[in-house]
């Protein structure tokens, strides 16, 4: 094998022309020979047992020679990357230019990793939010707290809003019950938006025992078997149940905290709520810092990096999806999408992540930016501590080239992020 040319096109392309040499191709050709005796029917001769000269003087001598191009390509494409020191991204475009018995000549399109010129990295501009911290803020944490930590109690009074009923309920279709519509002793909170619109405003003001026909349409989004129908539900309420929130006092700090007082619990909640908010403005900050500087380079991006990117991104939603219980064909139909146009929409930020990645590499290479073992052996530790888990536990489940990423990342956010001057934030309308 030999690298005839290597020639750079727009878009981070580059045609790679190789020629494979008579000695190899007839090593392939001999290969596919043997490959493909089996599969042909020669009068006189067994299967398989035809020899190479009878099968070529039936077909022509060219009848392996697909084959063979086929048994060449991939060591030769890989050769002839490694010596062009290539950095390809995706698959090539194989164009076969000349074939015979002195070998072949084969062109190979493919994109590359592009040249990055960095724009301005340092000294950049950002706002970041002022943080304060309310007497308000505290309070509202507090009542997440206490609903957190309330009960729900029988009460003998019709059903309101926010109550919990539990019920029996099935539909009917025409007074015919349908698949999917019944359920027995349910507890449905009033309010939830949990069952199809319209149905938990029914439910408010009946009371323990009784039973009533609640008229519904189905949304037409719904699906397809009942999108837009009317529908009947038989319901019987077995039991209100109301939520019990305790009182906030100093009682309360003990129960869900380390604190013997209500003050103590508010100036510890108002230094976490501090911190919470000031470590968002920062990431906010450095979003918008890093954002410029992806904006800010010069780069010949192909459409191969953007539409893996995009792809990832595809396989990211099915997952997601999945891990919500929730199949992706079903995900099409409530969006009224197609898989090519999600993909499509997709494209768009997919674009943005790369320039960001590319951006990103950029800096690794112009600060000379490094991780060492004892670099990711702290930030395994730190992990392990902030999530409460055993070190190993948190190595088995993160890589240590996962670890190193995310560590390099820090240090690059870090380089931009403390170059950088903070302004005031624009004011915003009430």
């Amino acid at each position: 094998m030999s690298v005839k040319s290597c020639e750079k096109l727009e878009k981070s392309m580059v045609a790679l022309t190789i020629e494979v040499g008579a000695e190899e191709f007839e090593a392939a050709v001999n290969k596919a020979y043997k490959q493909m005796r089996g599969k042909l029917n020669i009068p006189g001769f067994r299967p398989g047992k035809a020899p190479r000269k009878i099968i070529e003087g039936m077909y022509g001598a060219e009848v392996f020679y697909e084959e063979a191009v086929n048994i060449v390509l991939p060591d030769a494409y890989e050769a002839a990357v490694k010596e062009q020191e290539l950095r390809v991204v995706g698959y090539p475009e194989i164009e076969l230019e000349e074939v015979g018995k002195n070998g072949c000549t084969i062109k190979a399109t493919v994109a590359v990793y592009p040249e990055v010129a960095l724009g301005q990295y340092k000294g950049l501009e950002a706002p970041r939010a002022e943080v304060k911290v309310m007497a308000a803020d505290v309070n509202a944490r507090l009542k997440e707290m206490a609903d957190r930590n309330s009960r729900l109690i029988s009460v003998e009074r019709a059903v309101k809003k926010g109550d919990t009923a539990n019920i029996d309920f099935e539909g009917f279709d025409n007074g015919v019950a349908f698949e999917g519509c019944k359920g027995e002793s349910f507890d449905l909170e009033i309010g939830s938006g949990s069952f199809v619109p319209g149905f938990e405003d029914q439910i408010i003001g009946m009371k323990a025992d009784e039973e009533k026909d609640i008229d519904i349409t189905f949304p037409e989004d719904y699906t397809p078997e009942l999108a837009g129908k009317p529908v009947v539900f038989h319901v019987k309420v077995n039991e209100v149940k109301a939520k019990e929130v305790p009182a906030i006092d100093d009682e309360f700090a003990k129960d869900v905290s380390e604190f013997d007082t209500l003050k103590e619990l508010k100036a510890d909640l108002k230094k976490k709520i501090t911190a919470e908010r000031k470590e968002s403005a920062q990431h906010a900050f450095e979003d918008v810092l890093m954002k410029k500087v992806a904006d800010g380079i010069t780069c010949d991006i192909p459409d191969a990096m953007v539409e893996i990117q995009a792809q990832q991104m595809l396989e990211n939603l099915k997952q997601q999806l999945a891990t919500q219980g929730i199949p992706f064909d079903q995900y099409l139909q409530i969006t009224k999408m197609t898989e090519e146009a999600v993909l499509n929409e997709a494209k768009e930020p997919a674009l943005e992540q790369v320039r960001m990645d590319l951006a990103m590499n950029a800096i690794v290479d112009a600060e000379k930016l490094e991780v060492s073992e004892e670099e990711i052996e702290e930030e395994l530790k730190n992990l392990s501590e902030k999530y409460g888990m055993d070190l190993e536990t948190v190595k088995k489940y993160l890589p240590a080239d996962q670890v190193k990423e995310q560590v390099i990342r820090e240090k690059i956010i870090k380089v931009v992020a403390d170059s950088a001057t903070v302004t005031a934030p624009a004011e915003e309308e009430k």
